[in-house]
């Protein structure tokens, strides 16, 4: 199992990732999409619950609850809207606008928040 801390340092590479102007829309949405996925996973992991795939988000979160308490359907609502909704219109197609860029940020943004909280 991969530990909370290699899950952190995989946020931070990919965050940085995502910040890079220079990079194209596309990539930056995928950077920011496994970020913000290693950082759920950094807080399963404090109680010892591996999500292993981004498919797995949802259910994992729902059968753990207590990773993130009252909050477990938010944080699972947002990333699985990016997932569903988001994401594909720039990975496997250009059916984006700038709405839907900022959209993601917007959301990962409230899920880093979350974890944050979580990760102290």
């Amino acid at each position: 199992m991969t530990t909370g801390s290699v899950h952190r340092t995989q946020f931070e590479d990919f965050k940085r990732g995502a910040g890079l102007v220079a990079n194209p829309p596309q990539l930056r949405v995928e950077s920011i999409f496994l970020a913000v996925f290693h950082l759920i996973d950094a807080c399963a992991a404090r109680r010892n619950v591996h999500i292993d795939k981004h498919q797995k988000v949802r259910h994992e979160l729902e059968a753990n609850p207590a990773i993130f308490g009252d909050r477990t359907e938010e944080v699972w609502s947002a990333f699985q809207d990016i997932e569903t909704r988001l994401r594909p219109k720039f990975v496997y197609g250009r059916s984006w606008r700038k709405e839907d860029f900022d959209a993601v940020f917007e959301k990962t943004a409230r899920i880093e928040a979350i974890c944050r909280e979580v990760l102290g």
